[in-house]
């Protein structure tokens, strides 16, 4: 299970993420993003290089704040032709430099996503280590689309403005909803969906 570290990285993940939300089509923001951590999860990668987290955040520049949902990739090396997925790179206080990527463009992402679909992986906590995140479900959306069901047929699309209370677009054949706090109250909302 995953093992977070009580350490630093320069620069944070909020500064990543906040460099690189603005240059994103789906960015709503008005100015240079104000960002809180509100939610998310995290995945494991069973070889133990990739760290695999998803992670929202609330960005209260605006005023109106708006909710995003950034999954990331942390590796210890480039990841070659995943270029354009590159956030930056950050130096932490344990494991030293570190490649951070849209995760969205990393294939151990990719097959983590689709474990935790097949229910053969579980939603680790986002802050605790080696504690499971029981709030994260996957939810089908019919019996056709039962576990291990012709799920490598299907897409995976990351919603990057999840709402509280919604589940996956009118063709998901699934989805995947995540926990996070609005205004402190405890919401949840899809933030993955297969098609």
């Amino acid at each position: 299970m995953s093992e977070i570290f009580a350490t630093t990285m320069d620069p944070t993940k909020k500064e990543l993420i906040g460099a690189w939300l603005p240059r994103q089509p789906w960015f709503a923001g008005e100015r240079e993003p104000v960002l809180e951590t509100i939610g998310g999860f995290r995945l494991d990668d069973p070889a133990g290089e990739v760290g695999l987290e998803f992670i929202i955040v609330a960005d209260s520049a605006s005023s109106t704040p708006v909710t995003y949902h950034v999954p990331l990739a942390y590796r210890g090396a480039p990841l070659p032709g995943a270029e354009a997925f590159l956030l930056g790179t950050s130096e932490h206080g344990v494991l030293g430099k570190r490649w951070i990527y849209d995760a969205e463009g990393d294939p151990v992402w990719q097959a983590q996503v689709w474990a935790l679909l097949a229910g053969d992986v579980q939603a680790q906590h986002q802050n605790i280590s080696h504690t499971l995140e029981p709030l994260v479900g996957v939810h089908r959306a019919g019996q056709e689309s039962e576990a291990g069901v012709g799920i490598k047929d299907q897409e995976i699309a990351v919603i990057r403005r999840p709402v509280a209370g919604t589940t996956g677009s009118s063709g998901a054949s699934a989805w995947i909803g995540s926990p996070w706090s609005d205004a402190g109250q405890g919401v949840s909302g899809a933030v993955i969906e297969f098609s």
